[in-house]
Formats: structure tokens, C-alpha cells, sequence
């Protein structure tokens, strides 16, 4: 629950320094609910649009999963849309303004499948 909030709190936090004078068109909140899930969306006539839900999963240990986008135009004019998704593993963004990084060169690759086939070393 306490990503829950924290990532709402953050979301809020940006969606109010953005564009402080935009009146908010949509603002939906539905939620905590018993299960633990939830989900919200919220829009202002600036063209700032987010949402997101989460959900308790027990996979073994209870975790939350949340799962969301946004969107808002960039100051050069560029619509920035992201979606997202944060699990137990971390946060994982998709979005077409994200840098990718370079392929791994052939002999690079073929040099990290060579050390990660090799068996564990004991330092003790």
C-alpha cells in the first residue's frame, strides 16, 4: 500500500507543478477497496490525462501491482504518452520519447553468455 501512495502522491505532485492554472476536466477515484485494489484517472483541460489501478497479487508473498499511462505535451510541442507498469521487480516504462540503447555487439554477447554458463566461484 505504501507504493500505492507514494506514487499517487508523486503523480499529483507533477500533475499540479505542471500546469497550475488548467482546470481538472476528469477526476475519478474509485477505491482502496477491501482487496486492496483501486484506480483513478484525471484530466485537465491542459491536455495532461492520467490513470492507473492496482491490485494485490500473491505471487507466493503479496505484492502490489500497479499499472498505468499518462500523457501531456512536452514544451517543443512532442505528445509525451507513457505506460507503465511497477511489480515486485521494479518499474518498468514503455514509450516511444524513451532512449533505447544500443545493440549489444555479436562478440560482447557471445562473451556474457560464455560467463554467465560458468558455475558459481566460491570465495570463501
Amino acid at each position: 500500500m505504501k507504493i500505492t501512495i507514494v506514487i499517487f502522491l508523486l503523480s499529483t505532485i507533477v500533475l499540479a507543478s505542471c500546469q497550475r492554472n488548467d482546470a481538472i476536466l476528469r477526476n475519478d477515484f474509485d477505491g482502496p477497496h477491501a482487496d486492496g485494489s483501486y484506480k483513478w484517472a484525471i484530466q485537465t483541460e491542459g491536455g495532461i490525462y492520467h490513470e492507473q489501478r492496482g491490485s494485490v497479487q500473491a505471487n507466493p508473498e503479496p505484492s502490489l501491482l500497479v499499472e498505468g499511462q499518462y500523457q501531456y505535451t512536452a514544451p517543443d510541442g512532442q505528445v509525451i504518452n507513457l505506460l507503465y507498469k511497477a511489480d515486485e521487480n521494479g518499474f518498468h516504462p514503455v514509450g516511444e520519447h524513451l532512449p533505447t540503447p544500443p545493440p549489444i555487439p555479436p562478440q560482447i554477447q557471445r562473451a556474457l553468455d560464455y560467463l554467465a554458463s560458468l558455475p558459481p566461484r566460491d570465495y570463501n
